[in-house]
């Protein structure tokens, strides 16, 4: 995967306000947009979505740009000697071990409701963790595992999805935790007799 080109493409999605409009996924728009999986250049983004009405191509820019963003993270952790990626693609609860520890990752922009609150979640981890477990992923992705949260703050403009382009960056973030992690630093949590093993990720 070329990050250094894939970086470019997605910060020309800058261009058009990050916006859902209340719009909610549906087998038909996941129809409608399912080119973005194929879809590499921005330009080819803008053509595709052409015959789409505003709300569909909000859908299709966004779906393209967290897809494409996702894509490189998890090239990024491939990479890494310490990870072995899970050879089901489809499994719900883990993407790859971390040395011996399975773990389903999750990318995800902060909260805005703690925008605020920022430093005080840099420090007190285990919180944060606590909130995304009952907050996030409320379908089939929701599910009482470790997790690994990798969590985006802008600081310059509080407009966090932007991190998501910073290809670069995340890839300097998760390289330096990779290379100096240890199992001893993941934060365990208890849900309904169930212990779970989880760390936050931050890249600012």
């Amino acid at each position: 995967m070329d990050l250094e080109r894939l970086e470019k493409e997605l910060k020309k999605r800058w261009q058009i306000p990050y916006a859902w409009k209340g719009t909610k996924q549906t087998n038909e728009l996941d129809a409608k947009t399912s080119f973005i999986y194929t879809t590499y250049s921005y330009k080819r983004l803008l053509e595709g979505s052409k015959k789409l009405n505003e709300n569909e191509k909000n859908y299709a820019y966004n779906r393209w740009y967290n897809f494409w963003s996702a894509k490189a993270v998890e090239y990024i952790f491939s990479k890494s000697q310490k990870i072995r990626q899970n050879e089901d693609k489809y499994h719900k609860t883990i993407d790859f071990w971390l040395n011996d520890t399975p773990f389903d990752h999750k990318t995800s922009v902060f909260p805005k409701k703690f925008n605020l609150k920022f430093q005080y979640y840099l420090e007190n981890k285990k919180e944060l963790i606590d909130w995304f477990y009952k907050n996030q992923s409320q379908q089939q992705r929701k599910h009482l595992e470790n997790r690994l949260f990798v969590v985006l703050y802008n600081s310059n403009d509080l407009q966090h999805w932007k991190m998501k382009a910073e290809i670069a960056l995340l890839q300097k973030h998760i390289s330096d935790y990779l290379e100096n992690f240890e199992e001893k630093q993941l934060i365990s949590l208890d849900f309904d007799e169930k212990r779970v093993f989880s760390d936050v990720l931050f890249v600012t």
